[in-house]
């Protein structure tokens, strides 16, 4: 099938990271510090997707910090033209490596705050000290002169203090904030029991939004990912299979989004083995669910196929067991009531952390 170019990539470093918040979008078997990809065969990785066209760069984990090749990947990637984002937690990262990293030609941080509580972040984070650790850490940034975006997960403990996540973020110095509830799917799908908010929380919670962007109009821009579990149409997941953006694991592996490797039955080409280009273009996980003609009734004869691509096959996965099944957040799916029930399941407070 005859793809366009990708926009994004994501480099998942490592897997490695002192944190073990129970929302990790990493998958529930971690790939291992020996299987990780070496520095030459990123940097060639980079230069690939750069000749493709791929504008954007997310350097991401786990930790990305916890590569002690991160100056030597960011100035690559930076010599290919690509324009780097650092995917952080802060922890690891001291003023002279941060500084370190903007000589190589780092563009961007994003800095990952659990909660404005010190406490519940803490806990929530599984790492004593870290929400400390983490305000210092924005106050390097900012000294650097590079851009900050603050991202904050969403769910029940604190969707109460959204207004104050905002005002910290702004306080720190962010130009930009991105407000997303957790994502059910890995670790997030594990603790969802502990994870999930009331459904009236999360729809005052956009209602909230929607007031803070007016209120902080041309000062910060605030991105806002809702939850999909309240929703009554899927989101257009990665902006559809295999169109934008790609995802290479810490040990080679290509995937169209961060969780695909939970769909039993594909497979998923190796960076070790092959282009990045030949990946994209004919690798047959890329093709599963490119475009339309994969899609069974109600999405094949929908209006909106081409704008929320059936949703999200992870989800689809997860709710209905069927990757290709019509993404249950939608209305119009024959199985919407499995995300009913999902929503309205009774509340656990324990927590897994990732391990």
């Amino acid at each position: 099938m005859n793809a366009p170019a990708p926009l994004a990539l994501l480099a998942e470093l490592t897997h490695r990271c002192p944190l073990a918040c129970p929302y990790c979008s990493n998958p529930l078997d971690l790939d291992r510090r020996e299987d990780e990809l070496d520095t030459q065969t990123w940097l060639r990785v980079f230069d690939e997707a750069a000749r493709m066209g791929v504008l954007h760069l997310h350097l991401s984990g786990g930790e990305p910090a916890a590569r002690r090749d991160l100056a030597d990947l960011v100035r690559g990637a930076a010599g290919s033209g690509l324009y780097t984002n650092l995917i952080t937690s802060g922890i690891g990262l001291t003023e002279a490596r941060l500084e370190e990293l903007a000589s190589a030609g780092l563009d961007h941080v994003q800095l990952s705050l659990q909660d404005v509580v010190a406490e519940e972040a803490d806990r929530i984070a599984g790492y004593a000290g870290a929400h400390g650790k983490k305000i210092q850490f924005a106050a390097a940034v900012r000294a650097t002169g590079l851009p900050l975006t603050v991202n904050t997960v969403i769910h029940r403990s604190n969707i109460s203090r959204i207004g104050q996540l905002v005002e910290m973020a702004m306080e720190l110095g962010a130009r930009r904030v991105e407000i997303a509830h957790a994502q059910y799917y890995g670790w997030g799908l594990k603790n969802r029991a502990a994870l999930m908010p009331d459904r009236a929380d999360a729809l005052a919670a956009g209602r909230d939004i929607e007031i803070l962007r007016a209120e902080t109009s041309g000062r910060l821009v605030i991105d806002y990912v809702p939850p999909d579990y309240f929703a009554a149409t899927p989101k257009p997941c990665t902006n559809g299979w295999g169109r934008q953006s790609l995802n290479v694991t810490p040990r080679g592996r290509v995937l169209p989004c961060h969780a695909a490797e939970s769909i039993p039955g594909l497979d998923f080409w190796n960076v070790r083995d092959r282009s990045l280009s030949e990946i994209w273009e004919e690798s047959p996980a890329f093709n599963a669910f490119r475009g339309t003609d994969w899609m069974a009734e109600p999405c094949q004869s929908c209006e909106h196929r081409e704008r929320d691509f059936g949703g999200c096959r992870c989800q689809a996965l997860a709710l209905t067991g069927d990757a290709r099944n019509t993404d249950p957040v939608c209305r119009y799916s024959p199985l919407h009531h499995l995300v009913s029930a999902a929503s309205a399941a009774p509340h656990d407070e324990s927590l897994v952390p990732r391990r």
